[in-house]
């Protein structure tokens, strides 16, 4: 019996994204799909498409939009465009791409790197999914997920929520019974389990309850984006129409697309290009068409994801920090904006509350008080955010918080259950 993977666990994020594997016998660990990244096992969830031609992924993504500048298209938070009715496509290099085609690029050259380190070829997949996808229309971005996926090569392709993929690598380790929630928080969504877990496998009996929003990293990214940078971009110009008498201010919804990593590309669609010049025109200060000058650069030149990049480093240092700066040069662009850790608390309380009102709503679904959760044990990048951590404790005072491997718990526990999947079982 050969001892090669049948059937490939992949963990498709908002802002990284794991493949490991698996076959009846065994468990294959999380394929070095980077070799060039800081942890080869987590590849960027990024796209870039140089004019010259070629689709590259992860670190070569960047390298390839450090090399050919503003002559490339760089694609970031792909994962959000699924669920959006609105987004049917981007022109590429003068040829309109769907959400499944850019989604299915990503796959397939994962599945390709997988191919060429097991020295085999699989075509078929599980892939964890969050409880609900951004946009809310959860059987239409699913539809769009499994079409991306057989874009890719997949022939084959099964679902399971990322939150019981975590809470199944947990599962494995827990060495009392108790009640446990798991909270699986991303780039894109925070997704909850409540199971029960013990020395023992898994059920399906096990999981209480699941839930999830579409609110996470990128959610208190762009809140900072709107409190504390967007007025370096125009956000707050005033502006007067020809003939008109009213002082007129940027609108809000041209100011959605430069908050959003995903949709920050949207600007450059050329009613909104045409309206916004129109504005520079129609300011009222040198200082405003100066601001405007910037957003022009920042969206001609492409330079959205590295803003973002300066931001989440910001963000990051702040979860350590009582202060940081978000500093971001380039050529016609000058950000520099202190930031705090309560002024960031209070850009992003919004948000938090609707991650803390999907951890109740969990908890409520259950079955059970807050009181009888005994463990926490919280993975993803924007765990480590202080506020976070304590809306958690003190919605569940009496739990143990645990931090539980990174990046990886997802993915690890998608393979073990691809594995049952092989051997004939099911998701619980």
């Amino acid at each position: 019996m050969s001892d090669l993977p049948t059937l490939y666990a992949i963990d498709f994020g908002t802002s990284n994204s794991l493949l490991a594997a698996a076959n009846a016998r065994r468990v294959f660990d999380p394929v070095p799909l980077d070799p060039s990244a800081p942890d080869p096992t987590i590849l960027r969830s990024i796209l870039c498409f140089p004019d010259a031609g070629g689709a590259f992924v992860g670190s070569d993504a960047l390298r390839q939009f450090i090399e050919h500048g503003a002559e490339a298209r760089l694609l970031r938070s792909i994962k959000h465009y699924l669920g959006s009715r609105s987004f049917r496509g981007t022109v590429i290099r003068g040829r309109q791409l769907t959400a499944e085609q850019l989604v299915g690029s990503l796959l397939r050259n994962m599945r390709q790197r997988a191919d060429a380190f097991f020295g085999t070829e699989v075509r078929r997949a599980l892939l964890g999914r969050p409880v609900h996808f951004d946009g809310g229309d959860d059987a239409f971005a699913e539809g769009r997920l499994r079409k991306a996926a057989e874009l890719a090569g997949f022939e084959e392709v099964h679902f399971l929520p990322e939150p019981i993929a975590a809470a199944r690598a947990f599962g494995a380790a827990a060495d009392r019974d108790e009640v446990a929630l798991i909270g699986d928080f991303g780039g894109g969504t925070s997704d909850f389990t409540v199971l029960r877990v013990g020395p023992r496998a898994l059920e399906r009996a096990d999981v209480l309850a699941v839930g999830g929003v579409a609110v996470a990293g990128d959610a208190l990214d762009a809140s900072l984006m709107r409190t504390r940078v967007s007025k370096h971009f125009g956000a707050e110009v005033q502006y007067r129409a020809p003939f008109g008498s009213n002082v007129l201010r940027m609108p809000h919804g041209v100011m959605q697309h430069l908050c959003s990593p995903a949709h920050l590309s949207m600007l450059q669609r050329r009613d909104i290009a045409s309206f916004l010049a129109d504005v520079r025109r129609w300011s009222v200060s040198d200082e405003d068409r100066r601001r405007l000058d910037q957003l022009t650069t920042l969206v001609d030149d492409t330079q959205g994801f590295q803003l973002f990049e300066a931001i989440e480093r910001a963000k990051r240092e702040l979860s350590s920090a009582p202060r940081a700066e978000i500093a971001f040069s380039y050529p016609g662009i000058e950000v520099r904006e202190p930031v705090t850790r309560p002024g960031f608390e209070d850009a992003s309380r919004r948000e938090v509350d609707a991650i803390a009102r999907c951890l109740e709503d969990t908890v409520r679904s259950a079955g059970v008080a807050p009181g009888d959760i005994g463990v926490v044990c919280c993975t993803g990048g924007t765990a480590k955010v202080p506020r976070i951590a304590a809306e958690v404790r003190r919605l569940l005072p009496a739990a143990r918080l645990e931090q539980f491997k990174g990046f990886h718990s997802v993915v690890e526990g998608l393979a073990r259950e691809a594995q049952a999947v092989e051997r004939g079982g099911a998701a619980p």
